[in-house]
């Protein structure tokens, strides 16, 4: 081993650490510009509609009139709850299937 160098290192592991730092680098770029998107579901035929942001935030709820109904509020929340959930579960899969490319499919904890 030469004096005042550190361990080989070779070119090969070189260039892999690289590639996986460009991926971990593409893949919160992917991850910033879905947080900034937002996202949209309907209910009871477009009379409730829900925008969550991609970071699965509630931004909005906007109900038409005619669906507040004082004598039946459970439609309403029932409607509403479809709703959210639609918007959050179109957040989650566009999150999944973004960084998905990254991952191979494969299921990583923590990541998204």
């Amino acid at each position: 081993m030469a004096k005042g160098r550190g361990p080989a290192v070779p070119g090969n592991m070189n260039n892999m650490m690289k590639q996986v730092q460009k991926m971990q680098r593409d893949m919160q770029e992917a991850q910033e510009k879905i947080e900034s998107e937002v996202f949209e579901a309907t209910a009871g035929g477009g009379a409730i509609k829900v925008t969550v942001s991609g970071k699965k935030e509630v931004i909005s709820i906007d109900l038409k009139p005619e669906v507040v109904d004082p004598d039946d509020i459970e439609m309403l929340q029932d409607l509403i709850i479809v709703a959210v959930n639609e918007a959050l579960k179109t957040a989650e899969e566009t999150m999944s299937k973004s960084l998905g490319k990254f991952t191979g499919g494969m299921n990583i904890p923590g990541l998204f």
